[in-house]
């Protein structure tokens, strides 16, 4: 079948000639047995080219079954793949087919593969090597004929170096590959996308069809389309139902366009509301670089001004004046005039004085800069934490302002024992 037949059979509409590289692998691939691995962002439709290889497939009259891997629950997913027998694990109160049982025979589609627990990935290589598998809970070995066509919108080969997922698996499953191209990679098919969808919301709802002017136009072809072809279709619904006029300008549009102007550098805390917008981003993460982009701007005075005592001791007040406006503007403290002892001069900037010789070894000392290494750091406030706490990682977690999870999960990462 040539690519324009299948473009009609299936109602895909563009000419770029990545896609039409990517429908002419998927028809060549389509009548052997082949592994096929889909690659590409979210929403650009890979779903609808595992369809096409089935339906263009000696086993189109079977079963076509489409998995989303990433929705299935770990505990769960060996389940569903394998099937499981009776008692095997809490709830199996009856024995179970799993997909590569019922499809036997016809095609299966693994969507989100990246998101496959270990185990399940060792599992899954061994059906597709040897076409066989066993259920959970059971030792018989059984065959299963089931072609599968996995997709990702993960790099499959970075996960393999990160050990996320099996390299073996990651061959075996990109015998064949096919990268349907994003949206912003096929701009000259973003207006017939449009298009095509303004005019079926419009049967849909029954109005008139939208039209473009030629700045909403190039507004369409500048936008990065972040959800590829899924949010286009929802933009030019919207336009569809919402707009009072059917003529469509760069003013208008931009009204139903996202702004993408999230600002990814860390966010700063301030003293008044934060808008709900950026709020959804302030994880602990933000907080803690903020916290410690402050501290080296902190420390950094602080040695300039110990610097300046050592080296004129008569300016002790003002720099001591200066550290109190400073830094104490938020936390009262005792305040008290310098006293001169034989070794050194006290500073009281807190309740708990600081001795400070006049020797070139704290000079060399307060020149020296500290880690600031992140990581480093919020192991530290970590660690601290569960002291404080004695261990109570509930405690700990309130403290820090993250949760009980995400604490656990760092206890973890950073190899702490609490």
């Amino acid at each position: 079948m040539d690519i324009q037949s299948i473009k009609n059979r299936f109602g895909i509409i563009g000419n770029s000639p990545a896609l039409n590289y990517a429908l002419q692998v998927a028809s060549q691939v389509a009548n052997t047995d082949l592994t096929v691995l889909i690659v590409g962002e979210s929403g650009v439709g890979k779903e609808i080219f595992s369809q096409i290889i089935h339906a263009l497939s000696p086993r189109k009259h079977n079963p076509f079954i489409a998995v989303n891997c990433g929705a299935i629950p770990e505990g769960t997913i060996d389940s569903e793949l394998f099937g499981h027998e009776k008692g095997s694990f809490t709830g199996a109160v009856d024995s179970r087919k799993g997909y590569f049982e019922t499809v036997n025979g016809g095609t299966l589609f693994m969507d989100e593969i990246g998101e496959t627990p270990l185990g399940t990935q060792a599992r899954l290589l061994r059906v597709l090597e040897n076409a066989e598998f066993i259920r959970v809970g059971s030792s018989k070995v059984q065959k299963t004929d089931v072609r599968v066509i996995a997709a990702t919108n993960k790099d499959l080969l970075i996960a393999t170096q990160n050990n996320k997922f099996r390299e073996d698996l990651y061959y075996r499953l990109n015998t064949v590959p096919i990268r349907v191209p994003s949206l912003r990679e096929r701009k000259e098919d973003i207006i017939l996308l449009f298009r095509k969808f303004a005019v079926d919301f419009a049967e849909r709802y029954r109005t008139s069809p939208i039209q473009l002017t030629d700045d909403a136009k190039a507004m369409l072809l500048d936008y990065p389309w972040p959800g590829n072809v899924r949010e286009l279709k929802n933009i030019a619904e919207q336009i569809s139902v919402l707009a009072e006029d059917k003529s469509i300008s760069g003013n208008d549009l931009e009204r139903f366009l996202p702004k993408n102007n999230i600002n990814s550098l860390p966010m700063l805390v301030g003293s008044g509301a934060m808008p709900s917008s950026q709020s959804e981003f302030m994880n602990e993460r933000d907080i803690l670089y903020k916290l410690f982009f402050d501290l080296k701007k902190d420390v950094t005075e602080m040695k300039k001004m110990f610097f300046e005592i050592v080296q004129n001791p008569s300016n002790i007040a003002s720099v001591s004046n200066a550290m109190e406006t400073s830094y104490m503007q938020e936390m009262p403290i005792v305040r008290q005039q310098p006293e001169h002892h034989a070794h050194g001069t006290v500073i009281p900037v807190s309740n708990q004085p600081m001795l400070l010789t006049e020797s070139r070894e704290v000079q060399d000392t307060i020149l020296v800069d500290e880690s600031l290494n992140i990581m480093d750091k919020e192991k530290e406030l970590i660690e601290k934490a569960l002291r404080k706490h004695k261990g109570k990682r509930k405690d700990a977690a309130s403290d820090l302002g993250i949760s009980e999870r995400t604490l656990y999960r760092k206890l973890k990462e950073y190899d702490i024992e609490d």
